[in-house]
């Protein structure tokens, strides 16, 4: 059974993530750095986080680069039959390069993002895929980018 919601995003847990959504101390210890503001020890921090991971409440920490400076990206798709859906996902999400891999409901269901150094990487990823699942991948690589700014203040659960 999983525990109420409120006794796995705590008072740490929600000062955590609405101090640290947009950016984390850049230094060798930043959970440290990261505990001290937040009046904790680094262990209790990190508990926290794990928690909120075990219970589906957290999917990573750690930062969101902009693949222009950092190399390439791309969005890309396959349209998968559904008996296939989990195979061929756990294929996808088998590349480290691959940062997210979702599942939509469209002709094209199951979506994700390559960021590699190089187009090239990108394309030989996509190759990949397509001989090892026998899809081809939809490749919708960036032409623009409108800066979001994803972040939710939070609150303690009701």
């Amino acid at each position: 059974m999983q525990p109420a919601c409120d006794t796995v995003f705590d008072d740490l847990a929600l000062r955590a993530a609405n101090a640290y959504q947009h950016g984390m101390p850049l230094c060798a210890r930043p959970y440290q750095a990261m505990a001290q503001a937040l009046g904790c020890s680094e262990a209790q921090l990190l508990d926290c986080l794990a928690r909120l991971r075990e219970h589906g409440m957290l999917n990573r920490v750690g930062p969101v680069f902009d693949h222009r400076q950092a190399g390439a990206s791309t969005l890309a798709a396959l349209a998968v039959p559904p008996r296939d859906i989990d195979n061929v996902a756990a294929r996808v999400s088998e590349y480290p390069e691959v940062n997210h891999n979702y599942l939509r409901t469209h002709r094209y269901n199951l979506w994700f993002v390559i960021t590699a150094p190089c187009r090239a990487r990108i394309d030989q990823i996509l190759a990949e895929i397509a001989t090892t699942t026998g899809l081809v991948p939809l490749d919708l690589p960036m032409v623009q980018a409108y800066r979001v700014d994803l972040g939710f203040p939070l609150e303690a659960p009701a």
